[in-house]
């Protein structure tokens, strides 16, 4: 169900790159409860509309407003607010998991309800709770960022291609624990229909490019 107090919210919002428009004219209202997919091939600027919805990179045109639980929110603190997992997301190698996890909150709140201690067990990544990050293979890594990114409390969860080297079992894995966030405004960003098959509305980067 979605929570009608916490929400992000555009009006004509553009980004271009030089003189070429990545997208333009977005106008939407995106309610936390709600999953929402943005979709298009490769190069359409999905990932683009990501780091300016959360942020990151500022538009070129209109604007983006924030609320959280009825209270607004300035585009400069809006970090407080997201989690993020995108294939670009660099883990420190240096660390082993817990030391990884230890670090990220004592930044970061946990969502009501987790302790760290279940934290590896809730990864499924107990047995390599003391390994190094650097020796974790790829899809153990990202199972890693998507579990820092949907156990962090935020309003706002950015997902940039989550299934990226995840197995079946890990693409389980990652469903599960999605469909535990009810709170939050979520974006799923990806050209692969499976990883926002059940999203509830979808953004087509195509429809927002003239």
């Amino acid at each position: 169900m979605a929570n009608l107090d916490t929400y992000l919210q555009t009006e004509k919002l553009g980004k271009r790159f030089n003189r070429e428009w990545i997208f333009k004219e977005l106008t939407y209202r995106f309610n936390a409860g709600k999953t929402y997919a943005i979709t298009g091939p490769n190069g359409s600027g999905k990932s683009t509309l990501l780091q300016v919805l959360w942020g990151q990179v500022p538009s070129s045109a209109g604007t983006l407003s924030y609320k959280v639980n009825g209270i607004a929110q300035p585009i400069d603190n809006i970090f407080e607010h997201v989690s993020i997992a995108t294939p670009y997301l660099d883990l420190i190698e240096e660390f082993t998991l817990i030391e990884l996890l230890d670090f990220h909150f004592k930044m970061r709140k946990l969502r009501p309800g987790l302790s760290m201690k279940e934290l590896p067990e809730l990864l499924e990544l107990a047995h390599a709770k003391d390994k190094l990050i650097g020796n974790y293979s790829s899809g153990m890594r990202q199972r890693v960022k998507l579990g820092l990114a949907m156990f962090t409390e935020a309003s706002f969860v950015f997902l940039d291609e989550p299934f990226t080297n995840l197995d079946e079992k890990a693409i389980n894995w990652y469903k599960n624990q999605l469909n535990l966030i009810t709170d939050s405004v979520i974006f799923v960003a990806s050209n692969d229909p499976r990883e926002y098959e059940n999203s509830h509305e979808s953004i087509k980067m195509g429809d927002f490019k003239f």
